[in-house]
């Protein structure tokens, strides 16, 4: 009992109650959006609060397991989050021309997302082997065939979105651990020889159409450059303290299309205003911190190497999602970490805060607070 108690003491509460915090704004917005337009039907909010629940249970759940024990499986785990993207490729449904789900009834999965976590885990027991001051070009090599992998099961879907997410994880945790001398040439190299091959071959029309309004924006204002226009157009009327929940004209009245995923940012800048964002921002920058403080206090190099890549999962979702509501990233189906309704994405990113519990938590892990 008393080890127990000493366990639950090593917990960082302040990332778990940040992260349960910016879901809570989250369904408030749900709620609030569905309720403005005259929606009797609350299943989407429903869904996001057991997504939620669920979510916190397992983040406490991780008291009992160490990361250090987990890695031992990095390479299974790795090759079953390959699995799943190669049975979402062959057996799931895509909805809007985007990624592929699972569906059964009502209930859906984004296997992507947890393959995700898999693809961390692997780097956090792959690289570490290999670092002697930096990368060995073995491990480099290595590291980025199982990008590779991933990718072309992701890019095939397609989810260009993700596929960007999973570059950058791989790019930050390669950075953290040290890249192989002239490292930064072979990349550049093998950048200018695969943009133009994705342009070309990767990317559907609608792609390509997006990242052209990204450029532009006026160039298809009724287009591709719409959702933009129309977030800008919400950011624009809120403010310092915005409408109110449910009072944004912009979400209530379906100006702004996919309002509570992919544009819940600019929602939020609406009907919360500058405080409201700044609120969020802070919330962000919490969690980021807290990662990277554990990851800094962490006893072995696998435990830094996970938290660094989580730490950039969370970050890059951020700036995309972000990015793309305020016109300075293209548009892609990347949620807003923790607020954007979606219960493949939300159950994930509380499985990530586990996952770091489990180095906080761990025997050697003294807090400084």
């Amino acid at each position: 009992m008393q080890q127990f108690l000493k366990t639950f003491v090593r917990f960082d509460w302040i990332l778990l109650f940040s992260a349960v915090a910016l879901c809570a704004i989250g369904l408030l917005e749900i709620y609030g959006i569905n309720s403005s337009r005259g929606a009797s039907d609350i299943f989407q909010f429903q869904k996001q609060l057991i997504s939620a629940c669920l979510g916190v249970v397992l983040s406490l759940s991780f008291v009992f397991i160490h990361f250090r024990d987990l890695r031992a499986f990095a390479l299974p785990i790795y090759i079953f989050g390959g699995v799943l993207l190669l049975l979402s490729l062959l057996f799931g449904m895509s909805l809007n021309g985007g990624g592929r789900w699972f569906q059964v009834g009502v209930l859906s999965f984004q296997p992507v997302e947890l393959a995700k976590i898999c693809f961390i885990i692997f780097l956090a027991s792959y690289l570490p082997r290999y670092t002697r001051k930096r990368l060995t070009w073995t491990a480099f090599i290595g590291s980025g065939l199982a990008l590779i992998l991933y990718l072309l099961f992701i890019m095939l879907q397609p989810d260009f979105g993700s596929g960007m997410v999973l570059v950058a994880i791989w790019l930050v945790c390669v950075l953290f651990c040290g890249l192989p001398r002239h490292a930064w040439w072979m990349m550049l190299l093998a950048s200018i020889i695969a943009l133009p091959l994705m342009w070309s071959f990767g990317l559907k029309p609608y792609q390509k159409n997006r990242l052209i309004a990204f450029i532009d924006p006026k160039s298809d204002v009724r287009g591709a450059g719409y959702n933009v226009t129309q977030a800008r157009i919400a950011f624009g009327s809120g403010g310092w303290f915005g409408k109110g929940v449910g009072e944004g004209s912009q979400a209530r009245l379906r100006f702004l299309p996919v309002a509570t995923s992919d544009f819940m940012f600019a929602v939020i800048g609406e009907e919360m205003g500058f405080a409201g964002i700044s609120m969020i921002l802070s919330l962000f920058g919490i969690i980021l911190y807290r990662l990277l403080r554990i990851g800094s206090l962490a006893e072995d190099a696998s435990s830094a190497v996970l938290l660094v890549g989580l730490a950039a999962l969370i970050a890059f979702h951020l700036f995309v999602n972000a990015g793309m509501n305020i016109g300075i990233s293209p548009v892609t189906g990347i949620p807003l970490p923790f607020v954007s309704a979606g219960a493949s994405s939300l159950v994930v990113l509380f499985l990530a805060i586990g996952l770091a519990q489990s180095v906080a938590t761990s025997s050697r892990f003294i807090s400084s607070d």
